[in-house]
């Protein structure tokens, strides 16, 4: 009822946690009697422990007296207690200090106790606390709810105050486990004098300049009485730091006028922790018409009417505490809602009681089976068998709510959450802001208002989180505390250790972060940028160029233009410059490993298949004018057939390259990075010099044919393809020179390096396309037999000195030979006008000359070479 005090006894009276908690328990006495066991009448000795353990535990014992009979149903005679009650169970303490003394002592004598107000976790452990119980529940809950708090907030440093009591320090400890396990700091740790004294001003005044010794810890959590907090306020009004801090607050002080009155600045902003609690119906009402003469059974009644009023009752005591107030009370004093600041866990307190009666009620219908009085089971009552009813009870409290114990004989784990603030200007409440029920934290953020002026709770932090791409360097001896350095360009905060960075691989980046490593877009020749729409472009020219080359090739198949020029291996060579404008459309999707593997044999094939042909026909032209210089007698593999053996071996060369090379590393698709900015998704061989390999054998080829092309550049008109196939080559060479530097220029920026193959690829193939076909696409089926081909001859015909032999050839292109006699004509004339002396006679048409036609007369699909030797008679 009374407060503590170092000069008395007892303090001064408390009108909330004292007289208003003993008027209660008075009322739900009153309120159950209803429900008290037919015959038997339930009642109460109120002792007052003045808020001390000590004293506390000395008033217990005035309660064991008339029970020592009681232990293990022994008997104990003598006068002093014989005249004393039994008492079957104890309600209180409120303090968790007193709470452990008197359970200590009440154990021994199987006295069950409830307590209304003690939360210490201490208590749950029924293993030393066999028979206390409490209606309100552990600090542990609690202490989970302001770190909840505290999270909430933001807050990662934070200072803690705590009283030196079993509720203080156990809390304390639980605090340290919680905050540790949540990454939050503890800047200062203070302890209240509590137990071992009443602390003076002096030390209020030393705690407080210690919380402003750190100013970033801005935060305090405070776990402690409402006495020993008001003092610690106190002192922060006078240290004029109302406003340094926030404060959260626990149950001890929680929404208590004690430490908000005459300190409201200071308070202000502290958001608590109360266990919840509806008002007691009927309470308000019963408490406000008290007077002093209708409430006799109070003791402590006229001291909390004088204290209430400021006035001296007459025929009161005199005590160190009305001392000061000369007025007499008029007696016309009345207790209003104006003037009257309720507890708020008043609910606890009348639980307590009802659970008593609730279990007092089914242990006598048990044991007395509902007969009036007390039967002999229950004279004197058993201790151990009133606790089990006790832990059983379940009921509907005065206040509306369901009641019963936790397994630990707790009461359930239900909290609001209440906050001081100014509601208008110097009008300050305490409000519910939200509540902490089965672990889960709602706060209501809006309704938090640190000042008038600054309603954002403050900031507590020892060092502020480091901005994106910086790691942290701590303080020696801080864990809260640390100094940011940047990362370079290319690493990001480690994700194993935020002290340091850590390097980005190939391929990736920071990200915008800077806390996770990002792959780079992937980088390649896409089907719809400009290069590759160019290139895809120029190759759908070139395969329908091909394509109706192709077909006019195929319509004039049996024409001499087209016989001559040999028509199986001209579609070979169409064929393969078709493969070339296709190999482009390899060269600009995707890069898989299966592509990979496609443009590794079709960019060296295809052109192999071109001058593989291209080299089977410069080399026919120079054998057959080779051996007509020297013998009349027809070369050898000259046939179509042969001609197309031949550039099958030769293209087969390049398969079985390109086949060992594609066993001994297979192609595959890589990501290659040139700078850390780029990430492409190129073929493996594109990287180094390796794709050389695919086209060795090809530049051989083209090297041989343009060695034939030089070699048959002086054969006679009539024959003219060998110019154009010497064209092709010296074209192609350029081409080739010009791409070399080209290819191995590019070699940071595959995407260019493969679009300029690829159109190096099309435009080889376009000049082998325009020089070797299209002279011949302009003849006429109607005058290819009578084209005029030399200054000689009108029927393709060409005559050969041979003086030293004394013999002449005559070359005739033509399908069938079918014109000798013209050629012969014609040849005729030509040795007249060359040679004048005398006539040459002809055996054939001339007497004079015989004709051996058996010689070199040949006669193919690809050309006809007639060779006619003219010998003199």
């Amino acid at each position: 009822v009374h407060s503590r005090s170092e000069v008395a006894t007892c303090g001064p009276v408390m009108a909330q946690g004292g007289v208003q908690a003993l008027e209660a328990m008075l009322f739900a006495l009153d309120s159950a009697r209803a429900l008290s066991p037919p015959g038997v009448r339930i009642g109460a000795h109120v002792l007052d422990d003045c808020d001390n353990d000590t004293y506390g535990l000395e008033m217990a014992l005035d309660f064991i007296k008339g029970s020592i009979s009681n232990i293990d149903d022994a008997e104990y005679a003598c006068n002093a207690t014989a005249l004393r009650k039994v008492i079957s169970g104890v309600v209180g303490a409120a303090s968790s200090v007193t709470s452990v003394q008197v359970a200590n002592l009440l154990r021994l004598f199987k006295i069950p106790q409830v307590s209304f107000f003690s939360t210490s976790p201490e208590l749950s452990n029924k293993a030393r606390f066999e028979y206390f119980t409490r209606t309100i529940p552990s600090d542990l809950h609690q202490v989970r709810a302001m770190v909840e708090i505290v999270k909430k907030l933001g807050w990662r440093y934070v200072s803690i105050i705590y009283e030196e009591s079993n509720y203080g320090i156990k809390a304390f400890e639980e605090l340290e486990t919680l905050l540790a396990r949540n990454d939050i700091c503890i800047a200062v740790k203070e302890r209240l004098v509590k137990d071992s004294g009443e602390a003076d001003e002096h030390a209020y005044d030393a705690i407080v300049a210690r919380l402003l010794s750190r100013p970033r810890a801005r935060g305090v959590i405070v776990f402690g009485s409402d006495q020993e907090v008001a003092g610690v306020m106190a002192a922060v009004a006078r240290a004029d730091a109302a406003g340094a801090f926030g404060w959260v607050g626990s149950d001890g002080w929680s929404a208590r006028a004690l430490v908000s009155e005459g300190n409201e600045e200071a308070v202000e902003g502290t958001i608590s922790v109360q266990p919840q609690a509806n008002p007691v119906r009927g309470f308000t009402e019963y408490f406000l018409n008290l007077t002093v003469e209708n409430n006799a059974r109070n003791p402590w009644f006229v001291e909390f009417w004088e204290d209430q009023f400021r006035c001296r009752y007459p025929g009161s005591a005199r005590t160190p505490y009305n001392a000061q107030y000369s007025q007499p009370c008029s007696g016309a004093e009345r207790l209003s809602a104006e003037n009257t600041e309720f507890e708020a866990q008043l609910q606890f307190v009348a639980d307590a009681v009802l659970a008593f009666v609730h279990a007092i009620r089914d242990m006598h219908a048990d044991l007395c089976g509902g007969k009036p009085g007390l039967c002999e089971a229950m004279r004197p009552a058993s201790g151990a068998t009133l606790l089990r009813y006790l832990r059983q009870v379940r009921f509907i409290g005065l206040s509306g709510d369901e009641f019963h114990f936790d397994g630990n004989g707790d009461g359930p784990a239900r909290y609001n959450i209440l906050h001081f603030k100014q509601v208008s200007r110097g009008v300050y409440r305490w409000l519910k802001v939200g509540r902490y029920l089965d672990g889960e934290l709602e706060l209501d953020m809006n309704e938090i208002q640190f000042k008038w002026e600054e309603p954002r709770p403050p900031e507590s932090v020892c060092s502020a989180e480091c901005e994106l791409g910086q790691a942290k360097q701590y303080v020696e001896g801080e864990s809260c505390c640390w100094h940011c350095f940047n990362c370079t360009q290319y690493e990001i905060r480690s994700p194993v250790s935020e002290t340091s960075c850590a390097e980005c691989a190939w391929g990736t980046l920071p990200d915008v972060t800077r806390m996770r490593c990002a792959a780079v877009p992937e980088l390649y020749l896409r089907p719809d940028s400009h290069a590759a729409i160019a290139a895809m472009t120029f190759s759908s020219l070139g395969i329908l160029l091909t394509m109706f080359v192709a077909c006019v090739w195929a319509a004039r198949g049996d024409t001499p233009v087209v016989r001559a020029s040999g028509r199986e291996l001209s579609f070979v060579l169409l064929a393969g410059i078709l493969m070339c404008y296709l190999v482009t459309f390899a060269l600009v999707f995707r890069p898989t490993d299966v592509l990979c593997a496609l443009q590794r044999f079709g960019t060296g094939f295809c052109f192999t298949v071109v001058y593989a042909a291209l080299l089977t026909k410069t080399n026919r032209i120079a054998r057959i004018f080779d051996a007509s210089k020297h013998s009349a007698r027809r070369p050898s593999l000259i046939s179509p057939k042969s001609q197309l053996l031949i550039c099958s071996a030769l293209v087969s060369i390049q398969v079985v390259i390109v086949v060992v090379w594609q066993i001994v590393s297979p192609a595959r698709a890589i990501h290659h990075y040139p700078t850390r900015e780029d990430n492409m998704l190129v073929c493996d061989s594109y990287v180094d010099a390796s794709y050389t390999i695919a086209f060795f054998y090809p530049v051989v080829l083209i090297l041989v044919c343009t060695v034939y092309a030089v070699l048959t550049r002086k054969i006679p008109e009539a024959f003219n393809e060998s110019k154009h196939i010497g064209f092709t080559m010296y074209t192609t060479c350029v081409i080739w020179l010009a791409f070399v530097p080209l290819y191995f220029g590019t070699a940071s920026h595959v995407p260019l390096r493969v679009t300029s193959m690829a159109i190096t690829i099309s435009l080889s193939a376009s000049v082998t396309l325009v020089c070797l076909f299209s002279p011949k696409i302009e003849e006429h089926p109607q005058t290819d037999k009578c084209k005029r081909t030399t200054r000689f001859c009108s029927r393709g015909c060409a005559l050969v000195p041979r003086p030293q032999k004394r013999m002449e050839y005559i070359w005739m292109l033509d399908d069938s030979c079918r014109f000798v006699p013209d050629c012969l004509r014609s040849a005729e004339g030509a040795r007249r006008r060359r040679r004048r002396p005398r006539p040459w006679p002809w055996r054939w048409w001339a007497p004079s000359y015989r004709y051996s036609g058996r010689a070199a007369a040949t006669t193919d699909h690809a050309a006809c070479l007639c060779l006619y030797e003219l010998r003199r008679r």
